[in-house]
């Protein structure tokens, strides 16, 4: 399967309601269509520091962000592919560079156990992040089912739908089963608009009407406030 390994856009997220995302699912029938991943259960290891320096720069609003992690769709064999993601902020631009790797060997590469088995552009980057913050290893797993659209425009709009977000901070790998602890009420689900463009003016257009505020959400951001910082500060962890 042919995958994109580069982004360039803008992402933009808004927390919405059951009943908010049927009707945009209505009104997105004449634009949107369901892409190559269509309904999937996404699997999320996200790497960071001995002192999560990564995720503690990132909520602290600066203008540069940076995280590294594996992402698969669905279940991952070791012989199934997973891909290996640095995404970067900057100035509210989103960079991503990513590379598919079979399960076994992304992993073996991460550990610093392998060379990557692609020598590419990308591999190089990752290898200087990984050089650079030195203590990098698991920290956090984060699934989410996603319903993924494309615009039927030909051009790069895309809308995602995430629900059933949970984390854990045990058993960190990307084929496990999926268990942890809820990051937002069940009836709440995470819209992402994400273009290198303008929005459509039908969907400006129904974020209006129904009164559909931009936040400020990170999944792995929420986790570290609400759950490791609070253990780490002697608080509840699991509140």
């Amino acid at each position: 399967m042919d995958y994109q390994t580069v982004f360039k856009r803008y992402e933009m997220k808004y927390m919405i309601s059951r009943e908010q995302k049927e009707k945009l699912l209505e009104v997105m029938q004449e634009y949107m269509k369901l892409d190559q991943f269509g309904h999937s259960l996404i699997r999320n290891i996200y790497y960071d520091t001995d002192s999560y320096q990564l995720i503690r720069h990132s909520i602290e609003k600066t203008f540069y962000k940076e995280k590294l992690r594996v992402r698969s769709y669905g279940s991952s064999g070791n012989d199934s592919t997973v891909f290996v993601e640095l995404k970067k902020k900057y100035d509210s631009v989103v960079y991503k560079r990513r590379i598919g790797l079979e399960k076994q060997d992304a992993i073996l590469w991460l550990d610093n156990k392998i060379e990557c088995p692609k020598q590419t552009q990308i591999s190089k980057e990752i290898d200087y992040f990984k050089d650079f913050y030195k203590t990098l290893h698991p920290v956090v797993f984060l699934s989410y089912e996603r319903e993924a659209y494309y615009s039927l425009c030909g051009d790069d709009f895309r809308i995602t739908f995430d629900e059933n977000i949970k984390c854990r901070e045990d058993e960190l790998f990307i084929d496990s089963d999926i268990f942890g602890i809820p990051v937002l009420d069940k009836d709440t689900i995470l819209l992402e608009i994400k273009t290198s463009g303008a929005i459509p003016l039908w969907m400006t257009k129904f974020l209006t009407i129904n009164k559909i505020y931009r936040t400020s959400f990170s999944k792995y951001g929420s986790v570290y406030q609400n759950i490791i910082l609070k253990r780490e500060l002697g608080g509840r962890a699991y509140a």
